[in-house]
């Protein structure tokens, strides 16, 4: 208490020694001494600015009109960088502002100097000289010469492949992963082409997924290749765990002829968890409890046949049955011999 007490003076008195100073002849001394400073301030780097400076500044670099039957075989370069000289208020007036427009190189103008393009600084001074004032001067373009390589493509068709890591939430599973569109089409030269199979998206990290998620994803590029389109959509679709159970006939194969295989009891009940949209559609033919004549006569006499499904539908787990094991026999269907398994 005496300590927040004695705090509570100390910002009294100090709100006092404040007023005092701000009242007082002197206050208004400092204010008008630092209103003159910053006006003095302000005249002399408006004067400072007026002479000449020089500073570098970066300018995008596009290529436009590049046909699909046409790829890029190495990278052209996303900036160039242009030493200009003026006044520095001008300079100043160039950095702060929205900045430069794009160079930009049209393909149809360059195809004709073949596979190998090889562009001047002096291109580039042409475009970037428009958008200078008349003051301005440019000193130095870097690089000086900007080169790219292109190859005439064939395309093909390729489906459109899931890549990265996702995550269900509890009782939750991933149904289906949707594509639109599942597939694109891929420029690229012969020799590459041949080689790819597939245009996989750009990683995608997802956790704990519990609802449809509906994302705008890019192909992972290929240098040398060209995907068209360059996106695509992609729906991941969850769906959520529930308990089901069918009885399935157990069907014996390879049996010799007249040769039937009978067990105790016939159907045997699957117990398993699906998804509830998949189980709506669900059907005891998409399951299939088959059992071989040459498993069943490498049995032991007087052993259960221990039951496996064989054949399941996609999204099914936990797998069980009830009963695990059955009796069987094999039945001579002409003479009535009977194989005895107990």
């Amino acid at each position: 208490m005496l300590n927040r007490d004695r705090a509570s003076n100390l910002l009294q008195r100090f709100s006092e020694i404040c007023k005092d100073f701000l009242l007082s002849e002197k206050s208004r001394e400092f204010f008008l001494f630092m209103f003159f400073f910053f006006v003095a301030g302000g005249f002399w780097l408006l004067q400072t600015l007026n002479g000449d400076f020089e500073h570098e500044f970066s300018v995008p670099l596009r290529l436009r009109g590049v046909p699909d039957e046409v790829v890029l075989t190495s990278d052209l370069p996303p900036v160039i960088y242009v030493k200009l000289k003026d006044r520095g208020t001008v300079l100043l007036n160039y950095q702060l502002g929205k900045g430069f427009l794009p160079l930009t190189i049209e393909f149809d103008k360059v195809r004709a100097k073949g596979n190998r393009v090889t562009l001047t600084a002096s291109e580039f001074e042409k475009q970037l000289s428009q958008q200078l004032g008349a003051s301005s001067s440019i000193l130095a373009v870097r690089p000086d010469t900007v080169e790219f390589y292109y190859a005439e493509a064939r395309s093909k068709k390729v489906p459109v492949r899931f890549s990265g890591h996702l995550t269900a939430a509890k009782t939750y599973f991933l149904s289906d992963t949707i594509f639109r569109p599942d597939s694109v089409e891929v420029f690229a030269p012969v020799a590459l082409l041949d080689t790819i199979s597939a245009a996989y998206i750009t990683p995608v990290e997802c956790k704990d997924i519990s609802d449809t998620l509906r994302r705008v994803v890019a192909i992972k590029p290929i240098k040398g290749a060209k995907f068209q389109p360059r996106a695509v959509g992609m729906d991941l679709c969850t769906d959520l765990f529930t308990d089901a159970s069918l009885e399935i006939l157990l069907e014996g194969i390879d049996f010799p002829e007249h040769t039937v295989l009978r067990t105790f009891p016939s159907r045997v009940k699957v117990l398993f968890q699906v998804g509830r949209n998949r189980y709506k559609t669900l059907s005891e033919n998409e399951f299939h409890l088959l059992v071989s004549y040459e498993e069943l006569m490498q049995l032991p006499k007087g052993t259960k046949y221990e039951v496996k499904l064989l054949e399941m539908p996609e999204g099914i787990r936990n797998v069980r049955f009830d009963p695990p094991q059955v009796d069987f026999l094999i039945e001579q269907v002409n003479d009535h011999e009977e194989y005895f398994g107990q």
